[in-house]
């Protein structure tokens, strides 16, 4: 048996997404920026699908920019956020993603910002009475912070955080791309000036993404080269990740609630049978909490174990169950997660991340169950 519980990583492709996206490959081939019919045919079909973007997400079509993933969407937001509006200071948390946070950092090194860190605490949440003590003494701001951690799961309120900084006239980017798809999005009453979302990460196909961007937040782009997406990102589209996107964005709106039921009812199972059977478990971050994490991940912290040290994610994979997260000590080939140090985790007890999606099933939570005992040497 083979089980797939890295859906954080990338999720397997709806058939239903393959299948909007097949008359793009073939019979549809025109370049968009062509005036002929054959382009023309293209051309609507890039706006259709961000079309269908903006209205499942209470945002103007004129709001959504496509990208090539959310890493990129992010490096827009954020280095064109800074130059744009001449932004001279920017504030982060240590377990951002690191499309965010090594984007800031490089922007710090070369002088375009000063950085500031704001403070979690060992479970991964935000001092939010840091946030505005940062953001009194640097107004103004470019402040990002995710909707939700791809690792540890922890959920942020992107109003509470995105008010404070909308109080000091600051400009709020929020890497969503864990949370898109499977979250409601109200982007006109939200306090957000930029999101992000990457196709992959909801049954959409690999290298497809977008940008939004408030109206009243305009950048400049960050791809130079052609007047594609209304002059904001040079090159030709990527007509069948945009097709593809916006199918997949529009098959997860459909059933959200019924995908999260589903979902959220294997991972309350699965924290019930590893609590049950594998004395000494914990669980990083918020992930064990289902109203304050995501309900699509889980970050289990095992108890210290000579066999399984540094080897846990091959031993899973040898035994048939693909998962990630690692520990987080640097050691050997591996530098381990940022996240997991910024928490204070204890470097004896090896974690992993299992993380599902709608095409997991009970019967899998129990083969995993199964073998982790085994490498841990619980009686079966």
């Amino acid at each position: 048996m083979r089980v797939y519980l890295d859906n954080a990583a990338t999720t397997a492709m709806d058939d239903r997404v393959v299948e909007a996206m097949i008359p793009y490959m073939k019979e549809h081939y025109g370049n968009p920026s062509s005036v002929h019919s054959h382009g023309r045919q293209v051309r609507s079909a890039i706006e259709k699908a961000r079309k269908k973007v903006a209205e499942l997400l209470n945002a103007s079509p004129a709001e959504i920019f496509f990208t090539s993933g959310g890493t990129e969407a992010d490096n827009t937001a954020i280095v064109c956020g800074i130059e744009t509006h001449g932004i001279t200071h920017a504030i982060t948390s240590p377990i951002e993603h690191h499309a965010v946070l090594h984007t800031l950092e490089e922007c710090a090194k070369k002088g375009k910002v000063s950085l500031s860190l704001v403070e979690v605490n060992s479970q991964g949440e935000i001092n939010l009475d840091h946030l505005q003590e940062l953001l009194k003494q640097n107004p103004k701001s470019m402040v990002s912070l995710m909707h939700a951690n791809n690792e540890i799961g922890n959920i942020n309120d992107l109003n509470t955080m995105g008010n404070l900084v909308k109080e000091y006239e600051g400009f709020f980017h929020s890497d969503t791309v864990q949370t898109m798809g499977h979250y409601v999005h109200d982007l006109k009453n939200l306090p957000v000036d930029s999101v992000v979302a990457g196709g992959h990460k909801f049954h959409g196909p690999k290298g497809s993404g977008f940008l939004y961007v408030r109206k009243d937040k305009k950048i400049h782009p960050f791809i130079y080269g052609g007047a594609q997406e209304r002059n904001m990102r040079g090159g030709t589209e990527n007509v069948i990740g945009i097709v593809g996107i916006a199918k997949a964005l529009e098959l997860a709106y459909e059933d959200m609630s019924g995908h999260q039921s589903h979902i959220e009812g294997l991972k309350k199972y699965f924290i019930g049978l590893l609590k049950n059977d594998i004395p000494g478990i914990e669980f990083n971050g918020l992930s064990e909490h289902l109203d304050k994490s995501l309900y699509t991940v889980l970050n289990v912290s095992l108890p210290p174990s000579e066999e399984n040290r540094g080897m846990l994610l091959f031993n899973l994979d040898l035994h048939g169950i693909s998962a990630s997260g690692g520990s987080a000590c640097s050691s050997g080939a591996t530098v381990g997660s940022h996240v997991l140090r910024a928490l204070n985790h204890d470097y004896e007890r090896e974690s992993v991340r299992f993380s599902f999606s709608r095409f997991n099933t009970k019967e899998e939570i129990d083969f995993t169950v199964e073998k982790l005992k085994e490498l841990y040497g619980v009686v079966v």
